[in-house]
């Protein structure tokens, strides 16, 4: 935490309603956050929409409501600055009235014509800014020229809408990608010719592919709802994101959003790209799904099984209550819920399985009447089994399977139980079966013995 800041802390998230909600913004809105929240502040929220050509009504939709998803409130009403064109114009007219600014003919190139924008008259000097990440940065300004801040009274550009909200919102950290960091002397001109306070700056490391190109849709998901509907937790990619840029400084990798509020510095912050790993928010979605309080899992898992696998469930409770710890440890999200259906992954807990009788003989064993005999005894035993557990079926067979052959007892019991070469130990199938339905195909492999 920041425990030396004793100012009111206020951040800023301005996203552009041009596209889907992602997943870089989500990174950002995260860090500006977990700033203003532990240090008792604000984060405010705008819609940097005057691209009306390019702003949609479905992109605000979508980046509120993936906010709303991954928990991250913000504070205040929601400022649009299509709705703030009168308050530009005001700050325009001041500082072409001052001589801060003018308007200059351009000619226009697609039609050959003349037009008038406003510019910024550049003071041309040396600007330095203290970043919190990256420390003192210089920038010599001559080289921007003077630059274009409206193409009208009515139509004010980027930088000069970014400054004047920054400033009239009272922001204190602007928290932004290092993209952004050749604007900010821009900016920052145009703070010192309105009179704005300047604030504290964070510019955040990009969030780079596997071959540290900037992420794009070629490499995979970009916007976070492709990660929702992949079944990915909220919790998982604010773990994740967190750890964009950020380090702990410990072994630890697994953070709630409460924890992250407690151990989170931004001045731990990297200055180097962080490398987006799928693997690695693979595990950190899995760990998070293992912390999933039992009901909260169940509900998600029928959220994301097909309709076959929800009737299943539907009809079989008892084995769908069973099988959710076995889902729990295996899954990585939560669409393999329905690729588990889909490759007929439970199956064998439903129905009884059809197999090849040579395949249920322990590997050169294959004499049917010795086989048949041992099944035989596996009923005797299990029928005297009272508490029907995994652990007490256990203890029931294991001096019988060692006197035998463990392999010649157990293969043979966990294969007509299941019909897969990979499958739950026996002990444990036969509990989520239950002592009826485990009777009944062992009986049914007796008989199978029998007609060969």
């Amino acid at each position: 935490m920041n425990k030396e800041i004793t100012e009111k802390i206020i951040t800023r998230l301005p996203p552009s309603p041009t596209g889907l909600f992602h997943i870089g913004t989500a990174r950002t809105a995260l860090f500006n956050y977990l700033f203003a929240r532990q240090n008792n502040g604000q984060m405010l929220f705008r819609l940097e929409d005057t691209d009306k050509e390019r702003s949609k009504k479905e992109f605000e939709v979508n980046i509120i409501s993936g906010l709303e998803w991954l928990g991250l409130d913000y504070d205040g009403e929601i400022t649009k600055q299509s709705e703030r064109t009168e308050v530009y114009k005001k700050y325009l007219e001041k500082m072409i009235e001052g001589g801060l600014a003018y308007i200059s003919e351009e000619e226009i190139k697609k039609e050959g014509q003349r037009g008038s924008v406003i510019r910024f008259k550049n003071p041309n000097k040396e600007v330095i800014f203290k970043d919190l990440i990256r420390g003192d940065v210089k920038f010599d300004t001559t080289e921007l020229g003077d630059f274009v801040i409206a193409k009208s009274l009515e139509e004010p550009l980027y930088h000069l809408t970014v400054v004047v909200d920054d400033f009239e919102g009272e922001i204190t950290h602007v928290i932004r990608g290092e993209d952004h960091i050749s604007n900010t002397p821009r900016q920052i001109l145009i703070q010192e010719a309105i009179g704005a306070e300047r604030p504290i700056y964070a510019h955040l490391p990009l969030i780079l592919s596997p071959d540290r190109s900037k992420m794009s849709k070629r490499h995979g998901a970009t916007s976070v709802d492709d990660y929702k509907e992949k079944g990915y937790l909220p919790e998982a990619i604010i773990n994740y994101l967190a750890l964009m840029g950020w380090n702990p400084g410990t072994e630890e990798e697994i953070f709630t959003l409460s924890e992250l509020l407690e151990k989170f510095d931004i001045k731990k912050v990297n200055k180097g790209g962080a490398i987006f790993n799928i693997e690695k928010l693979n595990w950190i979605n899995k760990e998070h799904i293992k912390l999933m309080p039992e009901e909260d899992f169940k509900e998600k898992v029928l959220e994301f099984s097909s309709e076959e696998l929800k009737e299943k469930f539907v009809k079989y409770p008892r084995v769908f209550e069973e099988i959710l710890p076995i889902i729990k440890e295996r899954i990585e999200k939560f669409e393999d819920v329905t690729k588990m259906c889909t490759d007929g992954e439970f199956d064998y807990y439903f129905f009884q399985p059809e197999y090849e009788l040579e395949k249920i003989f322990w590997k050169d064993e294959n004499d049917p009447f010795v086989l048949r005999l041992r099944m035989e005894k596996i009923i005797e035993i299990l029928n005297s089994v009272g508490e029907f557990t995994a652990e007490k079926i256990k203890e029931a067979l294991w001096d019988y399977a060692t006197e035998e052959g463990r392999g010649s007892v157990l293969w043979p019991l966990r294969y007509l139980l299941s019909g897969r070469d990979k499958s739950p130990d026996p002990f444990t199938l036969s509990e989520i079966l239950g002592k009826e339905e485990t009777i009944k195909r062992i009986n049914y492999a007796i008989e199978k013995i029998q007609k060969s």
